[in-house]
């Protein structure tokens, strides 16, 4: 006689730390909304904002259509606010600056700055792929935000939340045509010093909104440190923080011998 036991079912202890963040419930839209800075009288616009394609019914009802108009919102607002901010730049330097801010490494980080991923209405492959902390997605939803914004409360609104989230107008020593990282390496290899060597020195944070800290070394110099919500984002910060130092960055005075630790 066969011994026959039913299958038990796995424990849920067994369950993989990623499947039960999948099955997590969404926080309140309220605790986001204080995040951005409005309130939305049309909550549905803001969920929508959050949407990607492969949880909505529809094309309609994922956040592409508020993407594309928020992206053009953006580049207005910023826009419009470098036009004010630098009576004195010419066109090449107000488009360098616009390019700065509009690229998808800011509006990624803007958006994990709001501590957007714990909200996005993702499918189970993108959740399970880490879509919360996809740069894309962020970038992406960003500017759907900011489309929902202007929907729900108009331009002046979406403006006042471009100026908090991105402050166009203190943004004074942009790098000209090339980011800190090639300008730094640019600079090293010019004087026959070695190249710049980045390293991880903490990461903090949830998984959704993680922090990094980078520290960069040259030959020859102190290093540098820099913070950000990707690695990129954070060695960047590093590449600015010695070129400030070092008076490289275009407006910067440099280092006196007895320099204050670097201020990142």
């Amino acid at each position: 006689m066969t011994d026959e036991r039913p299958e038990l079912a796995p424990a849920p202890a067994a369950r993989s730390s990623r499947a039960r963040r999948a099955h997590r419930p969404r926080p309140p839209l309220a605790a986001l909304e204080a995040s951005i800075g409005h309130a939305f009288s049309d909550q549905g616009l803001l969920a929508r904002a959050l949407t990607h394609s492969s949880k909505a019914a529809g094309r309609a009802d994922s956040y592409q259509r508020l993407e594309f108009l928020g992206d053009r919102v953006l580049g207005l607002a910023i826009a419009d606010r470098l036009y004010a901010a630098f009576p004195d730049a010419d066109e090449g330097d107000l488009s360098r600056r616009l390019a700065g801010l509009v690229r998808r490494e800011t509006c990624a980080a803007v958006a994990a700055a709001w501590d957007v991923g714990p909200h996005l209405a993702l499918g189970q492959g993108e959740v399970t792929g880490g879509g919360r902390r996809n740069q894309t997605i962020l970038a992406d939803v960003c500017e759907a935000i900011l489309g929902a914004v202007f929907l729900d409360a108009g331009y002046a609104k979406a403006l006042a939340v471009v100026d908090a989230a991105f402050r166009p107008g203190e943004l004074t020593d942009a790098p000209h045509l090339r980011d800190y990282k090639s300008a730094l390496q640019e600079w090293a290899m010019g004087r026959s010093l070695s190249i710049p060597v980045y390293e991880v020195v903490s990461r903090s944070g949830p998984d959704h909104a993680p922090r990094f800290r980078i520290a960069v070394s040259v030959r020859g110099l102190e290093p540098g440190h820099g913070d950000g919500p990707s690695k990129r984002l954070a060695e960047q910060e590093a590449a600015r923080a010695v070129m400030e130092r070092e008076g490289i960055v275009e407006g910067a005075s440099p280092r006196p011998e007895t320099a204050a630790p670097d201020r990142t």
